[in-house]
């Protein structure tokens, strides 16, 4: 068929980072996800424009995944974030923030984008070095034996997400939940690779926050109580249930006509055939002493009715979401074909029971050894419910991460504006033949040293959002938020209580720095140290593993865009 109109010829932009459409679009895009960072972060409120779903959030995961951006260099900047979101689910706002902030910065100099990226490299491996070396003053050990850092760490999670509408107390319930039912999906007995469980998440809308709770074992829905209260079900011991796993429909149903033709002998029901093949199945499952049967899809009445006869309890329509961790809490394996049933097929459980929740009407299935857990899950409204559910997502996630690196970041903006500080530190006296081997001047470099160390503050400028000053100390190099109203020649001392991730508390003796529109202040001539006290109460961590990769990605992405000499773009 003929093209109903020419095809247009594809759109060449040469020199992209020159053109005033991606500076007014970067600082867009960065002036939203600056406005959403941290606790006191700004909520969004997204929808197609046409009716749909609205979402109202500060999550970057959420954001990124419904802004539409139409520059290519944005579409690559936010997939990049994107991409670490999915490994990591943490730190989105502080990668994107950080990526815009350096491309900006950068794009401001007046020094070649080879040279740039060259020194951009060398800056982020100092980075990455020094968050791994044993002197890192702005890390802290995580001991899984002491709870009250895993639940500091948790606890920043929840909080840095305001729209789930939590107060102190409904936060420190949820950090305990989640903790909690991360704890239950950690085997006990670990032979050669240990392999984490599972955590399914049952939602309960309209309900309190602090009705949340957790429970060993899985919640599988059931539309109506259809089970008598004490229940009858057969045991093979007082403690062991054993149970079959079904992933084909046990309905009944006849074959699909598009799968094929099937030859029916005169007088042959294909109804009663199947029945009676399903029938023949629940007399094997009996004399088994199967005492459960849970099924993917539907299971026929009469087949049910049989079962309930024989004390074997019957779950249908339990959905695919629950097939893998059933499996892995039972030791079953799904059940493919009802042709033929092998007994190494069959798991086993400790217990099953009836629970309700608000309206809904759950079977418990109660696990000899705890892998899986079913964190009830309740919020006032969809919405808000929506967000905690993402908050508590990313905390077990952040949780399993370090369980893999047991490490965590100082939050609050102090491993920020700590860098920067050691950053400063470690180029300020650097040797000539270092500007040789990056083939710059002394002014270059130092010109894209301030512009890095720049952006890092930034970030941690973020949290702020009113007029309040932000400060670094000299001594640690920690982030300082200072309450708006204050003049700036205030003793800051005086006003100051604690750091922004709550480690430091003594101001006393302590030099100040500006950091918000004070960026031509002198370099720190000292290495920040690590502040004497250790661990503390509440106080706020990132993880680790995310906010090392998103370092990474920020600045690589970063260099990528820089990189960048021409766009071409199909206009068809």
């Amino acid at each position: 068929m003929s093209r109903l109109e020419a095809k247009k010829p594809s759109l060449f932009i040469s020199e992209p980072l020159t053109k005033d459409t991606l500076s007014q679009s970067l600082s867009l895009l960065n002036g939203i996800l600056k406005s959403c960072y941290g606790p006191a972060g700004r909520l969004k409120q997204l929808h197609n424009g046409v009716g749909g779903y609205v979402c109202i959030t500060s999550q970057s995961s959420a954001i990124l995944g419904r802004l539409s951006v139409s520059h290519p260099v944005l579409k690559v900047l936010t997939a990049s974030v994107q991409n670490h979101i999915s490994r990591f689910s943490d730190c989105g706002l502080f990668t994107a923030i950080l990526c815009c902030n350096l491309i900006e910065n950068f794009k401001s100099l007046n020094v070649s984008p080879c040279t740039v990226i060259k020194i951009s490299k060398h800056l982020l491996s100092l980075c990455t070095d020094y968050l791994k070396s044993e002197a890192c003053g702005c890390r802290v050990s995580v001991d899984f034996s002491n709870l009250e850092t895993l639940l500091c760490l948790v606890r920043s999670v929840v909080t840095s997400k305001p729209a789930c509408m939590l107060n102190k107390t409904e936060v420190d319930h949820l950090a305990v939940l989640i903790l909690k039912a991360f704890m239950f999906t950690v085997p006990c007995h670990v032979e050669t690779k240990a392999v984490l469980g599972k955590c399914i998440t049952i939602p309960v809308k309209g309900r309190r926050v602090l009705d949340s709770t957790v429970l060993p074992g899985l919640l599988i829905e059931t539309p109506e109580i259809q089970f008598a209260k004490p229940l009858s079900v057969k045991r093979i011991s007082s403690d062991t249930i054993k149970i079959a796993l079904f992933c084909v429909s046990m309905s009944g149903d006849l074959f699909n006509p598009e799968e094929g033709t099937v030859t029916v002998h005169h007088g042959i029901s294909l109804e009663m055939s199947e029945l009676n093949q399903l029938l023949n199945v629940g007399k094997q499952l009996v004399n088994d002493e199967v005492g459960l049967v849970v099924c993917q899809k539907v299971i026929h009445p009469s087949l049910k009715q049989y079962l309930r006869e024989n004390q074997v309890m019957a779950v249908d329509r339990a959905g695919l979401s629950v097939m893998e961790p059933l499996s892995q809490m039972t030791g079953s394996k799904p059940i493919a074909c009802i042709h033929s049933l092998s007994p190494s097929c069959y798991g086993s459980l400790k217990d099953v029971c009836i629970r309700s929740f608000a309206s809904k009407h759950f079977v418990h299935l109660i696990p000899n050894d705890t892998v899986v857990c079913s964190l009830i899950l309740c919020n006032r409204n969809e919405t808000t419910w929506d967000e905690l559910k993402r908050a508590c997502e990313t905390a077990e996630h952040v949780l399993q991460l370090t369980i893999k690196e047991p490490l965590a970041l100082l939050g609050g903006g102090c491993t920020e504006t700590h860098l920067a500080s050691y950053i400063r530190h470690k180029t300020c006296s650097l040797s000539t033949s270092s500007f040789k081997d990056a083939d710059c001047s002394q002014t270059q470099y130092q010109l894209i040293v301030d512009a890095f160390c720049r952006s890092l503050e930034s970030v941690a400028c973020s949290l702020s959002h009113d007029d309040g000053e932000i400060l670094t100390d000299m001594v640690y190099g920690h982030c300082w938020l200072v309450p708006s109203g204050f003049p700036s020649v205030s003793n800051w001392s005086d006003l100051l209580s604690k750091c922004g991730c709550g480690i430091n508390s003594d101001t006393q003796n302590l030099n100040w720095r500006l950091l918000r529109n004070h960026f031509g202040s002198p370099t720190v001539q000292s290495c920040p140290k690590e502040p004497s006290v250790k661990v503390a109460d509440l106080l706020t961590l990132d993880c680790f593993a995310a906010k090392c990769s998103g370092l990474q990605v920020a600045v690589e992405t970063a260099n990528l865009v820089l990189d960048l000499s021409c766009i071409i773009e199909d206009q068809n």
